[in-house]
């Protein structure tokens, strides 16, 4: 409560008072003064230290609540929710390292799986080829800040061969695709769902068995058509959350 008796609330702009408090709380946690699991003062303590009304109070926690900054627990409080990673869902192919970039997080890549294998149903009519055919499968775990935060599997035709001979960890996958004209996606198609976390891919994510994952699956095509990725990737969804931005 200290840390908060320090700023203070300007009545004579016209900058709303609610407005100014969310700000205020938003400042303290990116700046480190609040971290994740920190309870905040209550709406009462908060209305006494600045002077302002229980009902401007309740619509600043109100809205931070909404955007996922704060959370409730009954009978205990409001805390400090965890960080979660902003991903653009329309554009998440090619954009998603400048965004995680933009959001000052450490990101980086662990290999798990790099190899040849005979293509199921789902990924032979994925990629439009036949089933048994030989494919590429690339299973990759993202890490935000360390944390298990991406399970991505890939699969991928042999005319992407020379990746078995790549530092995958150390090479993007669509930095890969984009050294062939062959190979450069121009187009995907994605969807994405809610399901709960089955026990191997919890274990991997650093998750209990039944949590929350956001599913996404996507098919890149080339310039030609022709599909050259169908894609498997497993958010945590107690750590990201998708944006999309659309004309209207």
């Amino acid at each position: 409560m200290n840390q908060f008796s320090k700023e203070s609330i300007d009545k004579n702009t016209p900058v709303p008072m609610y407005y100014q408090l969310k700000k205020i709380i938003l400042d303290m946690i990116r700046e480190g003064k609040l971290k994740p699991g920190d309870m905040i003062p209550t709406e009462l303590e908060l209305s006494d230290i600045f002077g302002i009304s229980r009902t401007t109070t309740r619509q600043a926690i109100m809205e931070l609540v909404m955007e996922g900054q704060l959370y409730r627990i009954k009978s205990k409080g409001t805390f400090v929710a965890e960080k979660r990673v902003i991903q653009d869902f329309t554009n998440v192919i090619r954009a998603s390292h400048n965004l995680l970039q933009s959001q000052n997080v450490k990101t980086t890549t662990k290999v798990l799986e790099l190899s040849v294998i005979k293509a199921n149903d789902l990924v032979s009519r994925m990629l439009q080829q036949r089933e048994g055919e030989d494919v590429i499968h690339l299973r990759r775990l993202r890490f935000v800040n360390d944390e298990p935060n991406v399970l991505a599997d890939a699969y991928l035709p042999m005319c992407c061969r020379d990746m078995l001979d790549r530092d995958m960890n150390k090479t993007g996958l669509y930095e890969f695709l984009d050294q062939s004209a062959e190979t450069t996606p121009v187009k995907a198609v994605r969807e994405l769902e809610a399901i709960s976390a089955e026990e191997s891919e919890a274990e991997l994510l650093g998750i209990k068995e039944g949590d929350p994952i956001q599913l996404t699956t996507s098919v890149t095509y080339t310039k030609e058509g022709k599909p050259i990725e169908y894609s498997i990737a497993r958010f945590r969804g107690d750590r990201n959350v998708f944006r999309c931005e659309v004309n209207i």
